[in-house]
């Protein structure tokens, strides 16, 4: 379900089904960022739960509850982590 990163950085929001549950994915972000402390000011942010965790392939990978999708995206232009043009949603 998640796509690989191709060459140039690209920041996804990924939404995933599983049965009942959702969760929104945000992966690609620059690695100099401190994932924990973007975490928790989603987690704040939204009223909801969420991790960090590290994937092979993709590296540090923010997994939020819930259907965020729209939500972060514009959180993450509004603090000026991301440009709108290098954010793509999945599921839309």
């Amino acid at each position: 379900m998640l796509r690989t990163l191709e060459l140039e950085q690209r920041n996804t929001c990924t939404y995933v089904f599983s049965s009942r549950k959702s969760l929104t994915t945000v992966q690609g972000l620059k690695k100099e960022y401190c994932y924990t402390k973007i975490l928790k000011d989603l987690k704040k942010e939204f009223c909801c739960n969420g991790t960090v965790v590290q994937d092979s392939e993709l590296g540090q990978v923010i997994q939020l509850q819930g259907d965020q999708r729209k939500d972060v995206s514009t959180f993450l232009v509004q603090a000026g982590l991301v440009k709108k043009d290098n954010i793509k949603i999945h599921g839309f």
